[in-house]
C-alpha cells in the first residue's frame, strides 16, 4: 500500500535513533531502485566543519554553467525535503512518499537506519529528475558512511575537528583517518585541512587508496564576492574552488561561473542574519569559535542575546565558554526536536554554579520551556542569536514561521 508523505516521514523518523556503519544495506536499497548512483557523476565532500558550505558553493558554481545539479546535504532545518534538491528545488512530497513506499519492505527487512534510507531516496530522486551531476555531503565520518557507495569525479575533506568521537575516535588523527576513507583509486582527493600533521595523515591515507592528492594552500582564501557572511566562508569557498578545479574539463566551470556561483550561494543557518535575528548552526567548539569571530568582525548590533540548545553528546562546556566571549546574555533551553538527545538541565545548572569554571562575562539563565525561553531571550535584545545545533535553528525558524 502506497504511503502518504506524512506516513513516509512517520515511518522514517523513528529510525534516526539508530546509527549503523557499513555500506551493505545502502547498496541493497539502491539495487532495489536500479542503482541510481551509477547514472550520474558526483562530487563527494566530507569533513567535520564546512562541508555543507563547500558543497553548496560547488553546486551553485556548477549551476552557473547550465548543468542540472543535485545537492544532498544533512541534516535539515525545518523540512525533510531540504536534504535533496535539484537546481535549488527540493524533492516533492509525492516523490518522498513514492520512494519510501517502494523501499519500505527492504528497509524493514534490513532494519535500515534513517540515513541509509534517506541516501537511497536522494540518489533515486536525482536519477529520476535527470541531474547532470550531484554534489553529495558525507553524513557522518566517511569510510563507512552510506554516501561512500559513490565513485565520484572528485572527493574532498574540508576540516578536521573533534566531533562524533563516540563513533569516529577520540583523537583528531583517528577522525581524520575515518574521513579520508572516501578517497578512491584514481580519483582526485582535495584536502582543505591546514594543520601540517593532519594534512600529512590525510595525504598518506589517500595515496594508500590510490587517489590523486591535491592540497588547498593553507593561506588561500577566496578573494571574490560572497553572499555568505563570516571570515570562515572565504576558506570554505577556497576549498570549493579547489574541488571544482579538480573536475574533468567537461564539468569544470570557468572563472566567471565560479565567481557568479560563489556570489549567489546561500545556506540557511550559517551566520544567517534576518532583521534582529541571527541564526547559526554551530554545534561543536570549532564552529562556535568561528561564529564568535564572525560576530566580532560583523558589526552585529548589541546587546546580543543568545538562545542556546546543544545536544547532550557535544562538548558544550567549551562551546559555552566560546559563546560567552561575544554575547551579552544567554538563555539555555531544550529545542523540541532535540528532546531525545537533550543536554542535562540539572547538570547544566550545577555546572553554571561551579566556582571552578571560567568566570562568565555574559548573564546566563536556564529556561527548559522552549516557548518561554524564546520569549525571554528577545527582551531588550538588539540582536537575538539562535545557535547550538541544527535542531535549535530549525525549531526557532518553525516557531517564527520563517522559511529556511
Amino acid at each position: 500500500m502506497a504511503l502518504s508523505y506524512q506516513a513516509a516521514l512517520d515511518f522514517l523518523y523513528p529510525r534516526t535513533t539508530t546509527i549503523k556503519f557499513g555500506l551493505g544495506t545502502t547498496q541493497v536499497l539502491l539495487a532495489e531502485v536500479g542503482d541510481p548512483q551509477a547514472v550520474f557523476p558526483a562530487i563527494h565532500v566530507g569533513g567535520t566543519n564546512g562541508k555543507g558550505s563547500v558543497a553548496t558553493f560547488a553546486a551553485q558554481a556548477l549551476r552557473e554553467t547550465g548543468l542540472r545539479v543535485g545537492l544532498y546535504t544533512s541534516p535539515h532545518l525545518v523540512s525533510f525535503r531540504e536534504r535533496m534538491q535539484v537546481d535549488g528545488v527540493p524533492i516533492s512530497e509525492v516523490a518522498v512518499a513514492a520512494w519510501t513506499s517502494r523501499l519500505e519492505p527492504l528497509i524493514r527487512e534490513r532494519q535500515a537506519t534513517f540515513f541509509e534510507a534517506t541516501t537511497a531516496i536522494a540518489f533515486a530522486d536525482f536519477a529520476a529528475r535527470g541531474v547532470d551531476i550531484a554534489v553529495v555531503e558525507v553524513g557522518l565520518g566517511g569510510r563507512l558512511d552510506s554516501t561512500n557507495v559513490l565513485l565520484p569525479l572528485v572527493s574532498a575533506v574540508t576540516k578536521i575537528e573533534m566531533d562524533h568521537m563516540k563513533y569516529l575516535g577520540g583523537t583528531l588523527e583517528k577522525i581524520a583517518r575515518e574521513k579520508a576513507g572516501i578517497a578512491k583509486s584514481g580519483v582526485p582527493f582535495i584536502i582543505g585541512e591546514t594543520r601540517p600533521r593532519l594534512v600529512s595523515l590525510l595525504r598518506a591515507a589517500a595515496r594508500e587508496a590510490g587517489a590523486k592528492v591535491g592540497v588547498v594552500p593553507a593561506d588561500y582564501r577566496w578573494p571574490g564576492p560572497l553572499a555568505l557572511a563570516g571570515p570562515f566562508q572565504r576558506r570554505n569557498a577556497a576549498v570549493a574552488h579547489g574541488v571544482l578545479m579538480a573536475l574533468p574539463e567537461r564539468y569544470r566551470p570557468d572563472r566567471g561561473a565560479i565567481e557568479r556561483g560563489f556570489a549567489e550561494a546561500r545556506i540557511p543557518g550559517r551566520f544567517d542574519r534576518r532583521g534582529k535575528w541571527l541564526f547559526d548552526v554551530a554545534h561543536n567548539p570549532d564552529g562556535m569559535r568561528a561564529l564568535g569571530e564572525a560576530i566580532e568582525v560583523g558589526r552585529v548590533p548589541r546587546p546580543i542575546h543568545a538562545l542556546v540548545s546543544i545536544l547532550g553528546d557535544k562538548a558544550w562546556p567549551d562551546m559555552l565558554v566560546q559563546l560567552d566571549r561575544v554575547v551579552d546574555r544567554g538563555v539555555l533551553t531544550v529545542a523540541p526536536t532535540a528532546a531525545g538527545r537533550r543536554w542535562d538541565m540539572s547538570w547544566l545548572e550545577t555546572w553554571l554554579r561551579d566556582p571552578n569554571r571560567p568566570p562568565a562575562k555574559a548573564q546566563w539563565a536556564l529556561e527548559p520551556d522552549f516557548p518561554k525561553a524564546l520569549r525571554k531571550v528577545q527582551e531588550g535584545a538588539a540582536t537575538v542569536l539562535v545557535t547550538g545545533s541544527f535542531h535549535t535553528v530549525g525549531d526557532v525558524l518553525a516557531a517564527l514561521g520563517m522559511e529556511p
